[in-house]
């Protein structure tokens, strides 16, 4: 169930990469926006945040524009005609999808798909309420029982409700931000060291690098925060199917963290894992599902 996130993650690292790509080549050209006085050897600090605020909120909302279009084609997700379902569990999927958002007070109903795969998988995601996505996956449809579907239903449309892809969007443009801006104050520094003629040089290498770097570091502060988003939607999914449903939707994910999907083999750091390394878990975009049990239960 992270992959919601964590294609959110890959777009935003990739977009981002591209915009930070494209200022730096124009920067080799003289065009720094007064950020940079490589005669003088100054950095500007002030106009270097306001461009790297720039960058990193547009690279996050386009990340958020793309993230319908992008979760389709990563997982070759089948729309389903609400008027013409294909097939009974089709219409099952809708249906369920259906009454719950009705009940979580949406006015727009979301689009619903289905894609081909063994795991146990649902996700949820799209720019905005009136614009999202909530798909499953054929192997939680032929896996788990008709309580357990909804449960999870409920919990996909909890995230829509609550709007958490702008949040995280907007997590992100400020993580974002600060990548960009400590990216750059870096290369500057690390581009002092070597030849006046090669400082142009370095110091494009120099902020690819510690882009990519910094990116991935900032994904440890956006995954604690989906995490903590995780136990909201767990309590949001529980006030529309109810508390038993939810938590027998997670019970029933525990005896499939397991599974997996062998045509998806890059995708393996994404999968639902009940007990994540120390390591893992500072980059997991889900807590353990005991760990969410537990709060259910207690809440």
């Amino acid at each position: 169930m992270g992959k919601r996130i964590m294609l959110f993650l890959l777009t935003n690292m990739m977009v981002l990469l591209t915009i930070v790509i494209v200022f730096s080549i124009l920067s080799l050209f003289g065009v720094n926006l007064g950020a940079y006085n490589y005669g003088a050897g100054t950095l500007n600090l002030v106009p270097l945040l306001i461009i790297s605020a720039v960058i990193g909120f547009a690279g996050s909302f386009i990340s958020l524009a793309m993230s319908r279009f992008i979760a389709k084609k990563a997982m070759n997700v089948k729309v389903i005609d609400p008027d013409n379902p294909g097939s009974q569990a089709e219409k099952m999927v809708v249906e369920k999808v259906h009454r719950l958002c009705r009940r979580a007070g949406l006015t727009h109903m979301p689009e619903v798909g289905i894609y081909q795969s063994a795991e146990v998988n649902a996700f949820a995601t799209g720019p905005t309420k009136k614009r999202s996505l909530v798909s499953v996956s054929t192997g939680l449809l032929q896996s788990m029982d008709d309580d357990a579907v909804e449960g999870v239903i409920a919990h996909e449309v909890a995230h829509v409700a609550n709007g958490d892809m702008i949040t995280m969007t907007l997590l992100q443009g400020i993580v974002n931000t600060f990548v960009v801006f400590l990216a750059r104050v870096v290369a500057f520094a690390v581009s002092r060291f070597v030849n006046e003629n090669m400082r142009p040089i370095i110091h494009f290498l120099a902020i690819i690098v510690f882009q990519i770097l910094f990116s991935i570091l900032g994904s440890i502060v956006v995954a604690a925060y989906s995490r903590y988003r995780e136990y909201h939607a767990d309590r949001g999914g529980a006030d529309l199917a109810g508390k038993d449903k939810m938590a027998h939707a997670l019970r029933s994910l525990q005896n499939y963290v397991d599974r997996v999907d062998t045509e998806q083999s890059s995708m393996q750091t994404l999968k639902i894992n009940n007990k994540p390394s120390a390591a893992a878990m500072l980059f997991s975009s889900h807590p353990p599902l005991e760990d969410r049990i537990r709060r259910l239960e207690q809440g």
